[in-house]
């Protein structure tokens, strides 16, 4: 981490919540875009204020400068002598992450990242100055869906810069909270990296809870036989591999953070509070892989009914087929049966002149002999075949 100028924090007497802990207590529900305060909301200029949500200065852990644009907080930290500037940015401009890494010397890999947005979570250091990207999540319960934000922080010695794409996550509450608790703040920005990163992951238990009801009411469809069950599963685990991307690699990047509290001299209380961070983004990493494989089970299994369903179908299908081939037998078998007498009483029903059988005496009694032996033959046959 960058040297720090603050002492350490005090430790707790008593029955005294921990600075720490008071200052990352729930804040109350976050916003979708924080309001820009101080003198950056009374200018007129509309520029700058359009992606600078706010930028103040900070001595001792307080604030003590607000500037209304990038160009006064350059001019003010320059002024000012041990403190520190935190600038944080809503979808800036190209021109303004420009102008930023030009007066904090930024690596041009960070800053075509940090224009670039898309970027997975990780953590990569350019001399005194760190970069880490991460990746907020929200649960939207209008939609049922997961809302993924991006979050670039660049961490050097005398500054925090945030550049936040999406509406994930409100830093506003965690300024707040940090200027509420200047014994923390004054330990300078490394305590606001591990502050994000506590929001970034207190974000997550809420889609956490929101994931879980939807696997739970897709369990409920899926033996229920709703049609639409299958692309809600699907959208919800495209959801899920997002949720893991963003997920899985802070793991590693918060042990990364972990190995260099003795090369950077960590203050043990923010070492506490980064461990906890880290254990609490290693349940969630394991929570959402379960949501996974949880999700590819129940796909298995509505896949199982579905075609347990559609055989089901088909062999009603073919019962009925097999009744109806039945009923046809029978009828095709009585129509061939009343057919031959049929035709012999129609052959001597033509009344011809020269038909023999009409003037033979017993010529009656055959033609009905004839037609009984036929029909009774056929009947005999149709029976052995079981068509009637």
């Amino acid at each position: 981490m960058p040297e720090r100028r603050a002492r350490p924090v005090p430790a707790a007497k008593g029955n005294r919540k921990p600075v720490w802990r008071r200052a990352v207590a729930p804040a109350a529900p976050p916003s979708a875009d924080p309001p820009v305060s101080g003198p950056a909301a009374a200018d007129p200029r509309p520029a700058e204020p359009d992606s600078v949500v706010q930028a103040a200065l900070y001595r001792d852990g307080v604030r003590v400068a607000t500037p209304a644009s990038l160009a006064d907080t350059f001019r003010e930290l320059r002024d000012q002598r041990d403190g520190m500037a935190w600038i944080g940015l809503a979808r800036p401009t190209e021109g303004e992450i420009l102008s930023l890494a030009a007066e904090f010397d930024l690596h041009p890999l960070a800053v075509e990242d940090a224009m670039e947005a898309h970027q997975r979570p990780k953590l990569e250091r350019y001399g005194d100055t760190l970069f880490v990207v991460l990746r907020a999540a929200r649960y939207l319960d209008a939609s049922e869906e997961v809302d993924f934000g991006e979050l670039h922080v660049f961490l050097g010695p005398d500054f925090l810069i945030t550049v936040r794409h999406g509406a994930a996550p409100d830093l506003s509450a965690v300024r707040r909270r940090m200027e509420e608790t200047p014994e923390l703040l004054k330990l300078g920005p490394e305590a606001v990296l591990y502050a994000i990163l506590d929001a970034v992951v207190d974000g997550y238990a809420p889609v956490v809870s929101g994931v879980q009801n939807d696997i739970d009411e897709i369990e409920t469809e899926v033996f229920g036989g709703d049609p639409w069950v299958s692309r809600r599963i699907y959208e919800l685990s495209r959801e899920m591999v997002e949720f893991q991307r963003a997920t899985r690699p802070l793991v590693s990047m918060l042990h990364s953070l972990m190995a260099g509290f003795a090369k950077y001299g960590t203050d043990e209380e923010l070492q506490r509070y980064l461990r906890d961070v880290a254990d609490h983004v290693t349940h969630t990493s394991e929570r959402v892989d379960g949501f996974r494989q949880a999700l590819t089970d129940i796909l298995t299994v509505n896949a199982t009914l579905v075609t347990q369903q559609q055989n089901a179908e088909m062999r009603a299908l073919a019962e009925a087929g097999f009744e109806q081939n039945e009923e046809i037998k029978k009828i095709s078998s009585w129509a061939a049966i009343l057919f031959a007498p049929t035709l012999v009483g129609t052959i001597y029903g033509m009344n011809f002149t020269h038909m023999p059988e009409l003037h033979w005496v017993l010529g009656y009694p055959f033609a009905i002999a004839l037609m009984a032996v036929v029909c009774t033959s056929l009947y005999v046959i149709f029976k052995r075949r079981d068509w009637l």
